[in-house]
């Protein structure tokens, strides 16, 4: 698996961190993408746009934010 790339979407507001999120999915077929935000709703928004592209999503609670974990698995040819 390749390194993780993070997206700090915290300070930004809805639909922010949604479009910053899917612009490295569509760039990044496969992998681990950690991001970060401040909201709940940008959580919640973040994890069903990743799934809805075939990504595993988990949210943890950090330093007065959220740290939304995404990941998923190269495709086997």
């Amino acid at each position: 698996m390749s390194d993780t790339i993070i997206v700090n979407a915290s300070g930004l507001s809805c639909p922010q961190p949604v479009m910053e999120t899917g612009k490295i999915l569509k760039k990044t077929p496969s992998g681990r993408v950690e991001v970060l935000v401040d909201t709940a709703t940008s959580r919640n928004n973040v994890v069903r746009v990743a799934e809805n592209k075939g990504w595993k999503a988990a949210a943890e609670e950090r330093d007065g934010g959220y740290r939304v974990i995404l990941e998923k698995q190269e495709p086997k040819t």
